[in-house]
């Protein structure tokens, strides 16, 4: 949210938490400093009534009880004014460590590019009297994957509850399949994003993870078109639908190589000639592969076979393409 959006917005707050009394949009462009000028111009009302719409909006998305209506018989328009015991937070303490918890978290979704969100987050916070130290050090850091093409319009269709629609691959598909989807939300797991939804076309409840979306997911339809399960748990969806038999995969390392693979590998002594042998056990055998593929000829799969020949054939293809270009 660009600091004069917000600026206009906490002006507008505090002009309808003053009056008990419905405002007119007219009155409001009087006396809410940000609102373009009023030169009689149909372009400047215009101008003005999209940019109170947008604003109406985003009050009513960050929890401000917007209320509509008339004070009397008598107005001819309908005005807005903001419920002060709906408004109004209890008071909130917050210790040291909770308050650098939430600046934390505010520049970990201002890394996502959600800085709109954690920015309204943030106004509402300060209203309420509650100081946030987003400077107060840690020993962590946020990390979110920025690079996630896909993450930015899933999360808009998941928050503005409009259906989706994007090409995605399965590991065990040559090529991806279109996919329509009510989102329901996002969700990390295990260091990785997840889209959780129903599925139009399967109708039922599905997890997509958010790297093996190809292309550009595309909102369509109105929004508010849908609604998520009342009792929804993005997470434990995410976790019954990762959750399956965990494999044990042998692999041969050439010494000095392979040093990411070794960090979750269990050493197996050394092999006739002279790698090293390791064991790892994973519940996701293609993401695996895909890894295993990705060190190339210092890595050599002994066991089972079916991984062996996935990490063969993901070589194979990969020696294709450089054969095509």
């Amino acid at each position: 949210m660009a600091a004069k959006r917000a600026e206009r917005l906490v002006n507008l707050v505090i002009a309808l938490l003053g009056t008990r009394q419905y405002v007119s949009a007219a009155k409001i462009r009087t006396i809410v400093p940000g609102y373009e000028p009023d030169d009689g111009t149909d372009r400047a009302d215009e101008a003005f009534k999209r940019m109170f719409e947008r604003d109406k909006a985003e009050l009513r998305e960050i929890g401000v009880p917007l209320e509509t209506g008339r004070t009397s018989a008598f107005d001819t328009e309908d005005g807005y004014r903001i419920a002060r015991a709906d408004y109004e937070l209890p008071e909130i303490t917050l210790t040291g460590e909770e308050a650098a918890a939430v600046g934390l978290a505010l520049r970990l979704w201002q890394s996502a590019q959600l800085a709109g969100a954690a920015q309204g987050a943030l106004v509402k916070l300060r209203a309420a009297g509650v100081a946030v130290d987003q400077s107060r050090g840690l020993s962590i850091q946020p990390r979110l994957d920025a690079g996630e093409p896909a993450f930015e319009p899933c999360y808009a269709a998941a928050r503005d509850r409009r259906a989706l629609t994007f090409d995605y691959r399965r590991p065990d598909e040559q090529s991806a399949t279109r996919r329509r989807v009510q989102p329901w939300g996002l969700v990390a797991w295990h260091g990785r994003w997840y889209l959780v939804g129903h599925d139009l076309d399967r109708q039922a409840a599905r997890v997509f993870r958010l790297s093996r979306v190809t292309g550009t997911p595309r909102a369509s339809g109105p929004a508010g078109a849908f609604e998520p399960p009342a009792d929804l748990d993005l997470a434990s969806v995410v976790a019954g639908s990762e959750r399956r038999e965990e494999q044990l995969v042998i692999v041969r390392a050439r010494p000095g190589t392979a040093i990411g693979l070794r960090r979750h590998a269990t050493p197996l002594g050394a092999a006739d000639d002279g790698d090293d042998r390791l064991e790892l056990r994973t519940t996701e055998p293609w993401a695996l592969a895909d890894e295993l593929a990705a060190y190339g000829p210092d890595v050599l799969v002994e066991a089972p076979q079916r991984m062996r020949e996935a990490v063969v054939a993901r070589l194979s293809e990969l020696a294709s393409l450089g054969e095509r270009a």
